[in-house]
C-alpha cells in the first residue's frame, strides 16, 4: 500500500514538471546567430529575437558574457533603455530598433560568448547565446633578402630571406615560394622556422626565415612569402614582393675576345682584350703575351685585374701575337685560361718613284709609280695638292709639263677590307725653266706727279728674282711658282718719256718687259659723261637763279624803276641804254654743258673759252 502511494507521488511530480516545460516552450522562443564576426576597432551587432505566442508579455532583457565558466552581467534592458551597464563596456553599448545590441570599438578581449535572456519579473522565460569572433587583417608581409648572399659551395644551409607580417588577429600562417612554387621543409635542404609574437595591443606579429641550399641556376630565381588568414569563413592570402638574392659560384668557363673585332684592328688603334668568366664573384684575372722565344710575358700590370680588361694603346705591327687570359678562383684555387690571336693590320713602305727623275723641263713627260707593303689587298689613288682625286691605280702619267703643272702630288694607299687603314706619300713634280712674264700693267694711263703702282707677274722654277729699272718701293708676293712684284712710284717727266722695265731672272734665264705710261687728257670734242647727281644739282641751281631774277624784277617794278610795256623789257635786256646799270652775274665752276644752261645779263651764252675743264680718271 505504501509503495503504491510513493509511485503515485512520483508520477504526479513528473507530470507537473512536464506541464511546466511545455508551458515554457509554448510561451517564448529566443533565436540568435551562432557566430558573429567583427573587425577590431569596429562595431559588433548581436541580434536577440524572441517570440511570445498568445500576446504574451515580458518585463526585461538581460545580457551576459561568459568569462571562462562564469556568467557576468553585461547589462539589463527595460523598454528602450540600457540599465545596469557593465563598467568594462560603459559607453560602448547601444540598442537598435529591433532590440539588437551593438558593441563599439571592439577589442581582442571581446572575443567571447554573449547570452541574451528574456524574463518576466524574476521568472526567466527564455535565453540563447552567440559566439563573437574578432579579427584584424594582417599587414602586407615584408621580405628582406639576405645581404650576404648564398654560396653553392656552402656546407651549411644558407639564409635566403626573412618575412614579417604585423598587427593581425588571430595569428596568420606564412608560406615560402620560389619562382611561384611553394617550398616545403626538407631535411638538410630547406628550413623555414616560424616565430609568433603577441604585442601589448593584443595583436600578433608573425615572422619566418627561409634557409635553403642554392645552385647556379638560382642566380635568376625569385623568392617571395605569403600570409594566409581567415575572414568571414574564407581563406585569404597576401603576398610580399619578389626578390632575387646574390648567389656565389665558381667559374666553369672563361672567354677572351678582342674589342673591336680583331679583323678590323689597324695600326694606331686603341684595343681592349676583354676576359670574362662565368663565376660569381668574378675571379682574379691575369694577362700574358707569348714572345718570339715561346716564353709568356706577364702583362697584368697593364690590365685591370678586377674587371678583366687589358688596354693596348696605339697598337702597331709588333703588337700582333698570341695573348692569354688566366683566372684564379680564390675560394677553391681553381685556375682557368683562354688564348686569342691579335692581328694588327698595317701598310708600310709606301714609296713613290718618278721616271725620269728631276729636273724636268717644260714640255717634258713624267711617270709616277707608287708601291707599298701590306698583308692585305691595296688600292691606290693620286691626288693633287688641293686634295682633288686626279687618277686611280698605282701609276700616274703626266705629259707636256708646264710651270702650271708643277705641284705636289700624293699617292694614297688604302686597304678596303679595313676601314680607315690608309697611308699617303707626297712627291713634288717641279718643272724648271727660265722665267715667263704672264701679266704686266702696260699700257698705263697716268697724270703728272700722280703716285701709281706698276705690276709685274711671272712664273718660273727655281724661284726667280724681280728687278725694276726705276726707283720706287717694291713689294713681292709668292704663290706656288708665281711671283708678283708691285712697284710704287711717282710719275715724272723721265718716267713718262722712257717708261719702266720689269726684269725677271733665275739660273736658267732672263725675261723682261716694258711698261708704257700715257698721259690722260680731255679733248675739246670729247663729251665728258656726267653723273645724274651733277645734272640734278645744275637744274636746282637754274631754278634758284630764275627765282632770284624774278624777285629782283618784281621789286624794281614796285619801286617804279622799271616801266611797263615793251620799252621796259628792252631796258632790261640792254642795260647800256640807261644811266643805272643793273647786272646779275652768276658764277659757276660746273662743266661746259652745265654752264651753258646759264646766261649772262646780256642774254648770251658764255663762250667755250670761259668754260672750265674737269679731269676724269678713266681707270676708275
Amino acid at each position: 500500500m505504501a509503495g503504491g502511494r510513493r509511485a503515485a507521488g512520483l508520477a504526479l511530480r513528473w507530470g507537473c514538471c512536464l506541464l511546466l516545460c511545455c508551458a515554457a516552450a509554448s510561451s517564448l522562443e529566443v533565436s540568435m546567430p551562432a557566430v558573429v564576426e567583427a573587425e577590431i576597432g569596429g562595431t559588433a551587432r548581436i541580434e536577440c529575437n524572441f517570440y511570445t505566442p498568445g500576446n504574451g508579455s515580458y518585463t526585461s532583457i538581460s545580457w551576459f558574457y561568459m568569462d571562462r565558466n562564469n556568467r557576468v552581467r553585461l547589462c539589463r534592458i527595460a523598454g528602450s533603455e540600457i540599465l545596469e551597464e557593465n563598467v568594462d563596456y560603459k559607453g560602448r553599448l547601444s540598442l537598435g530598433e529591433d532590440q539588437a545590441l551593438s558593441i563599439s570599438k571592439v577589442t581582442v578581449q571581446d572575443a567571447r560568448t554573449f547570452v541574451c535572456q528574456v524574463g518576466e519579473g524574476s521568472h526567466i522565460m527564455g535565453e540563447n547565446q552567440t559566439r563573437l569572433h574578432v579579427y584584424k587583417v594582417p599587414e602586407a608581409p615584408e621580405i628582406v633578402p639576405s645581404s650576404g648572399g648564398a654560396s653553392v659551395q656552402s656546407s651549411e644551409i644558407p639564409e635566403i630571406a626573412r618575412c614579417v607580417s604585423r598587427n593581425s588577429f588571430p595569428p596568420p600562417n606564412i608560406t615560402w615560394h620560389k619562382n611561384g612554387e611553394q617550398l616545403q621543409p626538407e631535411d638538410n635542404m630547406v628550413k623555414m622556422p616560424f616565430t609568433l609574437t603577441r604585442e601589448s595591443s593584443g595583436l600578433y606579429t608573425v615572422s619566418s626565415t627561409l634557409f635553403a641550399h642554392v645552385t647556379r641556376e638560382d642566380r635568376n630565381s625569385l623568392f617571395h612569402c605569403s600570409v594566409h588568414y581567415w575572414l568571414r569563413g574564407q581563406r585569404r592570402t597576401a603576398d610580399s614582393r619578389r626578390v632575387n638574392i646574390t648567389v656565389f659560384y665558381p667559374a666553369e668557363h672563361v672567354k677572351l675576345q678582342v674589342v673591336p673585332s680583331s679583323a678590323l684592328v689597324k695600326e694606331g688603334d686603341d684595343v681592349q682584350l676583354v676576359c670574362e668568366a662565368d663565376g660569381n664573384p668574378a675571379p682574379v684575372f691575369s694577362f700574358f703575351k707569348r714572345g718570339l722565344d715561346d716564353i709568356w710575358h706577364d702583362l697584368s700590370s697593364l690590365a685591370d685585374t678586377n674587371s678583366g680588361v687589358l688596354n693596348l694603346h696605339d697598337v702597331n705591327k709588333s703588337s700582333s701575337g698570341l695573348y692569354r687570359c688566366q683566372t684564379l678562383d680564390l675560394d677553391d684555387m681553381r685556375q682557368l685560361e683562354k688564348d686569342v690571336e691579335l692581328v694588327v693590320n698595317y701598310i708600310e713602305g709606301v714609296r713613290v718613284k718618278m721616271e725620269p727623275p728631276s729636273p724636268l723641263q717644260e714640255g717634258d713627260s713624267v711617270r709616277l709609280s707608287c708601291n707599298a707593303h701590306s698583308p692585305l689587298s691595296l688600292d691606290y689613288q693620286w691626288r693633287d695638292e688641293k686634295g682633288r682625286k686626279v687618277a686611280e691605280g698605282n701609276q700616274l702619267f703626266l705629259s707636256n709639263l708646264t710651270f702650271e703643272t708643277s705641284s705636289n702630288f700624293s699617292c694614297k694607299v688604302m686597304a678596303p677590307s679595313v676601314p680607315g687603314l690608309e697611308q699617303s706619300k707626297q712627291v713634288a713634280v717641279a718643272v724648271q725653266g727660265k722665267p715667263r712674264i704672264v701679266a704686266i700693267s702696260s699700257p698705263l694711263y697716268v697724270r703728272q706727279d700722280e703716285v701709281v703702282n706698276l705690276t709685274c707677274k711671272a712664273i718660273a722654277f727655281p724661284r726667280p728674282s724681280v728687278h725694276w729699272n726705276v726707283n720706287g718701293t717694291a713689294h713681292e708676293y709668292v704663290e706656288n711658282q708665281h711671283i708678283a712684284s708691285n712697284l710704287t712710284v711717282r710719275v715724272n717727266h723721265d718716267l713718262l718719256r722712257a717708261g719702266a722695265m720689269c726684269r725677271v731672272s733665275n739660273a736658267l734665264g732672263v725675261s723682261e718687259k716694258h711698261i708704257q705710261l700715257l698721259v690722260e687728257s680731255i679733248r675739246k670734242d670729247q663729251k665728258i659723261p656726267q653723273s645724274k647727281g651733277v645734272i640734278i644739282v645744275a637744274i636746282i641751281v637754274c631754278i634758284l637763279v630764275v627765282a632770284v631774277l624774278g624777285a629782283v624784277i618784281y621789286f624794281l617794278h614796285k619801286k617804279g624803276k622799271i616801266p611797263c610795256g615793251r620799252a621796259g623789257k628792252q631796258d632790261i635786256t640792254r642795260p647800256e641804254a640807261h644811266k643805272d646799270k643793273i647786272v646779275v652775274e652768276v658764277k659757276s665752276d660746273k662743266l661746259s654743258e652745265e654752264a651753258g644752261l646759264l646766261q649772262g645779263a646780256n642774254g648770251e651764252k658764255r663762250s667755250a673759252a670761259d668754260q672750265s675743264e674737269k679731269y676724269i680718271d678713266l681707270r676708275n
